[in-house]
């Protein structure tokens, strides 16, 4: 985990272009965060996320790292005002996860720590095949406190998780698709095409039936399953009247392809 410079040099690179938003994470040179970096996240994500004609979220990094973790310059002041300012870290992670469309992290590079926690924030991560994943914290005394304690063991089981977050294991980008960590991996030189293909197939999908789906699975699985169902069933009410599910009955009747807007 690198240290990283001042503050100044946190910089998202946010662009739109046929529906789907892709953030650059531009911070040489690991792309580590910081409170300042945090902040610029929780200032680009709202409106992104809040716009219906934004059908998928990409994040990505620059060079050979996604995000390379916090950066060691603030966190080695070990006090609870440096514990503060980076916890809405973790607030980041929530807006894309609960995003009413799919979040896609194309891990470009290496994803450590804090990275890879926004990485299992995502729904959906594609990993290039020169990229490692993992939770180093414990080799500085530290463990994976800004959501990866809690949603690795959700993603993974509680056995495999501790064991990974324990030993402070460094996957390539097989033995992470091996173990599901990530849901695909690409040979460098066909990352972006695979990324671009990737974000392509997800925005043209039914985007608020997407939305709803991740709504009911995240908030049932803390629910007994009588409950579950019920939520379940008031989310089938909801979506019988979009556009999207019209589109797609109207469109199996017609024996042709459909075509979705996300409403």
């Amino acid at each position: 985990m690198p240290e990283q410079p001042g503050p100044t040099a946190a910089v998202l690179r946010p662009t739109v272009s046929e529906g789907i938003a892709t953030i650059t994470i531009d911070r040489p040179p690991a792309n580590a965060f910081d409170p300042a970096l945090i902040t610029e996240f929780l200032n680009v994500l709202p409106p992104l996320v809040d716009d219906p004609d934004v059908r998928c979220i990409v994040l990505r990094g620059t060079g050979r790292f996604f995000v390379a973790g916090a950066d060691i310059a603030v966190m080695r002041e070990l006090t609870e005002a440096t514990q503060r300012a980076m916890r809405p870290w973790v607030d980041v992670q929530r807006l894309l996860e609960t995003a009413p469309k799919p979040v896609l992290a194309a891990l470009n590079g290496h994803a450590l720590g804090g990275g890879a926690e926004l990485a299992l924030a995502c729904d959906m991560r594609v990993m290039t095949e020169s990229a490692t994943i993992g939770f180093p914290e414990i080799a500085l005394g530290l463990f994976p406190g800004a959501g990866g304690s809690q949603r690795l063991p959700r993603l993974l089981g509680a056995h495999r998780a501790k064991l990974l977050m324990i030993e402070g294991t460094r996957l390539t980008a097989s033995d992470a698709l091996g173990i599901g960590l990530v849901d695909k991996v690409a040979p460098d030189a066909e990352f972006d095409e695979c990324i671009r293909s990737t974000a392509r197939a997800l925005a043209d999908k039914p985007t608020r039936t997407i939305g709803l789906l991740k709504r009911i699975v995240r908030d049932g699985l803390a629910l007994p399953l009588d409950q579950a169902l019920d939520l379940e069933f008031s989310a089938v009410l909801e979506l019988i009247g979009t556009a999207d599910a019209a589109e797609g009955l109207q469109a199996f009747l017609d024996k042709r392809a459909p075509t979705f807007t996300g409403r």
